[in-house]
């Protein structure tokens, strides 16, 4: 029981070892583990008499790796990764999984239309918890600890897992004021032809567009790249649409964040003929050999539920 205990003890000692390197700092990695800063640090000098060498040298801004820590770190990797996966195999697929996931998602998709994946994901796995992170832009997964994210546009990162979960249709809209009847407008007309909608004050979506955007015919493929006038540029979502039904100007929006405001006409579909690119949805996750029972199936869950999501209510259409 003893060599069993002091076996385990190692392992524990090993994990935290990596987590400091690649938090960063042992007040890091304390909060990715859940423990204090004290706890960590007499886990590192445990190991460090365990080996009967140094593996950091700390300073007050700094902590960098000895010689013997690199190969440490090196070795402890793996060993940390080989304990993992043989604790999955053991327990098996069909175990019921457990502890947090950190998911990093998109603001306006993560406020709105993944909500209700994520609702069947916990339903199902009642002892997950997911930290739900909201924000645009691209994932640090070792810096902030984060299992996986959800990224709208193309991934760059090679270094990343990237499993493409959808298409997000956009197309172009203006409430009806921008086209008629507002003094302020001057009742400027409906636009009859793609290249009319250069003369038509803009809202533009920082991202993906700004001085100029091109709009691709959905039956015959042909592509026009219009200069537009912005009036107002922004990185949200759903501060476009507003702005757009404040009637700020015309946008190129997402389909499923301004579906229901053409429903209920508050929002004008202009020429449904053309349509921007749409913005690819992907899955990204770093690689690893060992991949947590909770992960998996949340990957899962996700992969499943997405093209239904994104495409529900015919948004998938032009």
């Amino acid at each position: 029981m003893e060599k069993n205990t002091a076996a385990a003890d190692r392992i524990e000692l090993m994990q935290t070892f990596v987590r400091i390197v690649e938090a960063g700092s042992l007040s890091a990695a304390a909060a990715q583990i859940g423990a204090t800063q004290p706890t960590v640090s007499r886990r590192l000098q445990a190991l460090e008499r365990s080996l009967g060498v140094k593996l950091l040298q700390r300073s007050t801004h700094a902590m960098n790796l000895t010689e013997d820590g690199e190969r440490c770190y090196e070795r402890a990797k793996d060993m940390v990764a080989n304990w993992n996966a043989l604790q999955s195999d053991l327990r098996g697929t069909q175990e019921d999984p457990e502890g947090t996931l950190r998911v990093l998602v998109p603001h306006a998709f993560g406020q709105q239309q993944l909500l209700g994946p994520l609702a069947s994901f916990l339903r199902g796995h009642p002892r997950v918890r997911v930290e739900w992170m909201l924000r645009d832009g691209t994932p640090n997964f070792i810096a902030e600890n984060i299992d996986c994210a959800i990224q709208v546009g193309e991934v760059t990162d090679p270094s990343v897992v990237a499993i493409k979960l959808a298409d997000v249709p956009r197309i172009v809209v203006a409430a009806p004021s921008v086209l008629g009847g507002s003094p302020v407008k001057g009742g400027l007309p409906v636009p009859d032809h793609v290249e009319a909608l250069a003369a038509l004050p803009w809202i533009a979506l920082s991202m993906y567009y700004r001085n100029e955007i091109t709009l691709t015919h959905s039956v015959t493929g042909a592509s026009r790249a219009i200069g537009i006038r912005t009036q107002l540029t922004t990185d949200s979502l759903y501060a476009l649409r507003t702005a757009a039904l404040m009637g700020l100007g015309v946008c190129a929006a997402s389909a499923w964040a301004v579906h229901d405001d053409i429903a209920r006409g508050e929002l004008v579909h202009l020429l449904p003929e053309w349509c921007a690119a749409p913005l690819p949805m992907y899955l990204v996750y770093p690689p690893a050999r060992f991949y947590p029972v909770r992960l998996r199936r949340f990957l899962d869950a996700m992969r499943e539920a997405m093209p239904e999501t994104i495409g529900a209510r015919g948004l998938l259409r032009p």
